[in-house]
């Protein structure tokens, strides 16, 4: 059942790869680095497109009878999908600005400033209508609110956010927008998380049914867990403690 999701898995990855592509040689040519930087943008574009379409596709509920996916090739493929791919895209924008507002000077932070409010009200127009269709569709999902009231405690965390990341960006506090629509994100895939749980496929395949043998997963816990994930924490908080503070434009180039 799950070979419904290589094709969007497939693009997603595409989209990554030619996002990484474009990234590395766009600096190594000047007449044709408008090329370099559409394959930068279309990379990242279809890479978030393709995610929020997976996360709608598993909101709606895939179409499965008696534990079998009976939906095809695009099952998963629904109005609803492209609406939710439509708004991570405005979400990671939004994040995207409020980075550039940490680590930029000049035009750029004054750019990523004057797009924050635009990305802000659309991802809430977006947020509007995707409640409003759950609604009108009575999507199972809803019904987790209803059985799982601690769930509100999510929405509440990124109104808060969203309040405070609004009152930093109208006093030019250049560090603080980033980490609240962090905080924004961190809320709204623990909301998903939770209303899930303890299903990996939405509300037919459980987390134990779908899980690894148990040699699998030890193999994981102690190679991975223990010894790779350790070295990639590390790894991070190294890389963002050398690039910390903004980055300082020059004559030409940052």
């Amino acid at each position: 059942m799950l070979s419904a999701f290589y094709l969007p898995v497939v693009l997603a990855l595409a989209g990554l790869i030619l996002r990484g592509v474009a990234f590395e040689y766009r600096n190594k040519t000047e007449r044709l680095r408008w090329i370099w930087d559409t394959g930068f943008a279309g990379g990242s574009l279809v890479a978030a497109f393709i995610q929020g379409m997976i996360v709608g596709a598993l909101v709606e509920q895939l179409p499965i009878t008696n534990g079998q996916y009976t939906g095809g090739d695009f099952g998963w493929f629904s109005p609803f999908a492209m609406l939710c791919g439509a708004g991570l895209c405005l979400g990671y924008a939004l994040l995207g600005a409020c980075w550039l507002v940490r680590k930029c000077e000049g035009d750029v932070r004054e750019e990523a400033y004057r797009l924050i409010p635009y990305l802000a009200i659309s991802l809430l127009a977006f947020l509007v209508v995707v409640f409003g269709y759950a609604l009108a569709e009575n999507l199972r999902v809803i019904h987790r609110w209803v059985e799982r009231p601690y769930l509100f405690v999510f929405p509440v965390i990124g109104v808060v956010a969203a309040l405070v990341a609004a009152a930093s960006v109208r006093r030019r506090r250049d560090g603080v927008p980033f980490y609240m629509v962090a905080l924004i994100f961190a809320a709204a895939f623990g909301t998903l998380a939770i209303s899930f749980w303890p299903y990996m496929i939405p509300f037919s395949i459980t987390i134990e049914e779908a899980a690894a043998p148990h040699s699998s997963l030890a193999f994981m816990f102690w190679g991975e867990g223990l010894f790779v994930f350790p070295l990639m924490l590390l790894y991070t908080v190294i890389s963002y403690t050398v690039f910390r503070g903004k980055v300082r434009p020059t004559a030409d180039h940052y």
